[in-house]
């Protein structure tokens, strides 16, 4: 099966109260340009149960994505919407094509992941060095995804 490289609308974490929850219960640590927090939640539903009455969208959304991913720029730093937008924009797409070896691990342990990069440099960043900060805060990720269970 080919890998996918997108990063869908049902993969992104917009919900304000997935947010809160990941901000207030959720736990964190730093890879130089980013804060990262993230929250590990076991119950995840089997394929075989049929959903309760009025919570089909969250049944089906559950099904499809284990990770939901989001990304903050701070207005204080970065005054320009352009130049915060830049920033996510280069965040999403390092991401989006490093995901793939914590989706999988994420996938067989059967658990679901949420996450939420916080961009705390106060300069405008190269791409190469958000792809690399990106991809050792995933790396990181994946040794504390071993760790539970």
């Amino acid at each position: 099966m080919a890998k996918q490289f997108t990063l869908g609308k049902n993969e992104r974490l917009k919900s304000r109260k997935s947010i809160e929850q990941l901000f207030k219960d959720g736990q964190r640590f730093s890879v130089s340009l980013f804060r990262i927090f993230y929250q590990v939640n076991k119950e995840i539903l089997n394929a075989q149960q049929t959903p309760p009455a009025g919570q089909e969208g969250i049944f089906s959304r559950s099904l499809v994505d284990n990770i939901q991913f989001g990304i903050g720029v701070s207005s204080k730093n970065f005054k320009r919407a352009v130049d915060r937008n830049r920033i996510k924009r280069l965040a999403r797409e390092s991401y989006r094509l490093q995901k793939n070896p914590l989706h999988e691990k994420v996938k067989s342990k059967n658990i679901r992941l949420n996450i939420f990069f916080i961009y705390t440099g106060k300069e405008l960043p190269e791409y190469n060095e958000v792809y690399k900060k990106v991809g050792s805060a995933l790396s990181q990720l994946d040794k504390l995804i071993d760790t539970v269970q």
